[in-house]
Order: C-alpha cells, then structure tokens, then sequence
C-alpha cells in the first residue's frame, strides 16, 4: 500500500473588492502550494472561519502561514503607537491567531513564512519592528526592487547567518546562506517560547524556532521560490515532520 500523503493547511490572503472580484476575495500564490507537493504532501487552502479552526487542524498534518501585503496589529503585543505604514488584516489575523495556537497546543507542524513568522512570533509573546528603515540604523533593504518572482533575473538579497544547534542549521547543514527577501517588518524579540536561529548581517531576525516543538519554524524569506538547497531543505523538512 502507498504511503499516505500528510496533508497540510496553507492559509489564504484575503483582498477588498476591487481587480479579480466585485466582492471581497481570497488570495494565494500557487508556489506556496506547488512547492509542498513537490515534496510529497497534499496542500488545502484554509479560508478564514474561526470557528473552523479546530477542524481545520483535525484534518491538516501540519500548518503554513504565509505571507502577504499587510501587517500584525501592533495593539496585540502592547504597541502604544502604529507607524504609519502599518496595514492590518484584522480577521485574517484572528484566524491565523487560533490556528497557529491550535497547532502548537496539538504539537502539530507549523511553518510561518514571512508575514507568517511575524504572527507566529506575536502569539508565543514576542513583539515586531514595525517599519525596519525607521528602527534599525543602517538596515539592509530588506523590499529590494528587484523582482523575486522572476527566476531569470533573481539573486539573493542578503545572506543569513545560521545560530549553530538549532532545527535550522539541521535542517540545512549550512552556517549561512542567501535569501530572497521582501518585508518591510521584522521580528524584534522572539518572546519566551521561542529562540532567534537565523539573522540578516544587519542583526534583522530572519528565522525563529520553539525548541520545545516537534517542528515550529518562521522564516522572514520566501521558501516557497525554491531558489536554494536552503529553501529546499526547509520545505523537505517540513513535510517530512507532517508525515511523521
């Protein structure tokens, strides 16, 4: 008999009216999907019902929460002031809130990719860099201009620094290695549960882990490119936890 696929939940975006639809509608890249069934697993699309979240995870192996253009309330790690870049998503927040804590309760697989990593970090009590030029002297651009969708014309925006002993340098047996990068926010402390495993050179966290987690990643990059033995790795990896 074959081996069963994990299946894994990916959740959406969700856009106003307005381009694809006269209603509001849900987004996603389709590399985010393409690159876990490359390595064996089942992709499923979570639109954001909070109540449904506990289902979800009884059907889901494991969690990705992804990306997009918009920001983590900073009023849900104590901010007292918003910098005027910040735009919120409130319900997808709340969901990808209850899922990423249902994951961890459970000890079910979680990946966060960038934005991703930044809510994973605020639901385990760590807080954000709201808007990188304005808090980090001499900061990397970390929103290059250059197009991290076209493979022809792609090269790592900065390097990272791999902490040693960590799920991280396991996964990818490397010390550093390039990324592509596209965020204007960054995790500023990891909180408790969790422990800084990557940095950019700039000191910018790039990758947090929880230790005490059968496999509970963030990365601040975009793995889902497949553009390194590093992006690789990480997703091999995570798919290999939720098969487990």
């Amino acid at each position: 008999m074959p081996t069963a696929k994990p299946v894994i939940g990916v959740t959406l975006d969700a856009e106003e009216p307005g381009g694809y639809s006269a209603s509001p509608w849900y987004a996603l890249r389709q590399n985010y999907c393409g690159s876990l069934a490359e390595f064996g697993a089942v992709p499923l699309a979570l639109p954001h019902l909070v109540d449904a979240a506990e289902h979800y995870l009884d059907l889901c192996d494991g969690i990705v929460v992804t990306g997009g253009g918009f920001d983590v309330d900073p009023a849900l790690w104590g901010a007292s002031s918003v910098h005027e870049t910040v735009k919120t998503k409130p319900v997808r927040t709340q969901f990808e809130w209850a899922l990423v804590q249902g994951a961890v309760a459970r000890n079910k697989p979680v990946l966060g990719i960038c934005g991703g990593e930044q809510l994973l970090a605020v639901v385990l009590g760590g807080t954000l860099v709201q808007h990188i030029p304005a808090e980090i002297d001499n900061a990397l651009d970390h929103s290059p201009e250059r197009k991290i969708h076209d493979p022809a014309g792609w090269k790592a925006a900065h390097e990272v620094e791999v902490t040693p002993d960590t799920l991280l340098a396991r996964i990818t047996g490397a010390a550093r290695f390039g990324v592509n990068s596209s965020h204007h926010q960054a995790v500023k402390a990891a909180g408790p549960a969790l422990i800084v495993s990557g940095v950019a050179p700039d000191g910018v966290v790039e990758a947090v882990e929880h230790p005490g987690q059968r496999f509970c990643l963030g990365v601040q990059w975009h793995p889902e490119y497949l553009r390194s033995e590093a992006d690789r790795a990480v997703l091999a990896a995570f798919v290999a936890a939720c098969a487990a």
